[in-house]
């Protein structure tokens, strides 16, 4: 019979703290122990999982590749402790939650989970900040934001909790008919923006002419420019609205890159109305798993 090693949770906690707060004496801070003690215990859960898990970078702890894989395992297992410990005991559920949510595609299957969120805790009040993604992730480092859901240039990014791909696709008004040789009329949102950067690179690997006609930092102003029939642009299934088709490559729409997406969050940072409001969008997520193609993280 097998041997089945147990990862305790205070060590995978003090192990995510390390590495989310960046040092040792800052998670001793939060948990509450001296800094040889976290040393100590960043080594029996070395000694457990049988490799080193944190590298030395400068003045900076990074986590070596199997503390990146740990990672992933040891922060999904801390959200299901805890979720099993708000279940039995009777735990605050007060405070204020700041979400950050992307301009270049609006989060549905999230939106409604959100709403569901505050009917169940009314004392909770959430703050929701769109902007792009890259501006996103900056907030959550700075501690500026709480969770967001945000695109991922690279498949690794600190603070991932689950990663899914959308598929952008491109839109138009129903009427639309497009013109071979005019430049196609494109709306977007700012630069920086993940759609806009697709489309662009779309459309110049063909060496198609477009041009910029309308630019706006919200989903629903652009969802009007395309119905209005201003503009083409590159939305997921979810922001097709009805008087919008999907165009097609044998109209000279080529194929977009699809995205990376992910949920983000500190975990020793969240208040337990934030790890419940994490727990809620991860089931939200695996609940909708036949529309997007949920990746490993």
């Amino acid at each position: 019979m097998a041997v089945i090693t147990n990862l305790p949770t205070d060590l995978l906690r003090t192990f995510v703290s390390v590495v989310e707060l960046g040092g040792h004496s800052k998670a001793g801070a939060l948990l509450g122990r001296s800094q040889p003690a976290i040393s100590l215990q960043i080594r029996r859960l070395e000694e457990l999982v049988r490799a080193p898990l944190l590298t030395q970078e400068g003045r900076s702890i990074q986590p070596t590749p199997a503390g990146e894989s740990l990672l992933s395992f040891a922060r999904e297992i801390l959200r299901i402790n805890d979720e099993a410990v708000r279940f039995f005991h009777r735990t605050d559920m007060s405070g204020v939650l700041r979400i950050g949510l992307p301009t270049d595609y609006a989060v549905s299957f999230l939106q409604n989970t959100l709403t569901a969120f505050l009917r169940q805790h009314p004392e909770v009040e959430l703050e929701i900040h769109c902007d792009l993604s890259r501006e996103l992730h900056q907030l959550l480092r700075t501690e500026e934001l709480d969770i967001i859901i945000a695109t991922m240039p690279v498949p690794r990014m600190p603070y991932l909790s689950r990663a899914w791909i959308e598929q952008p696709i491109w839109v138009a008004a129903k009427d639309y008919e497009p013109v071979a040789k005019r430049p196609v009329p494109l709306g977007a949102h700012l630069e920086g923006c993940d759609y806009r950067s697709r489309m662009i690179g779309a459309l110049d690997s063909i060496e198609r002419r477009w041009r910029i006609v309308y630019t706006g930092p919200g989903i629903s102003g652009l969802q009007n420019a395309v119905l209005n029939g201003l503009c083409v642009t590159a939305l997921t299934q979810a922001t097709l609205l009805p008087g919008m088709r999907e165009l097609t490559e044998e109209e000279g729409f080529p194929r977009l890159e699809p995205l990376r997406v992910g949920l983000f969050y500190k975990h020793p940072k969240l208040f337990p109305s934030g790890l419940q409001l994490v727990s809620d969008m991860v089931a939200s997520l695996e609940s909708v798993g036949s529309d997007l193609r949920i990746v490993p993280n």
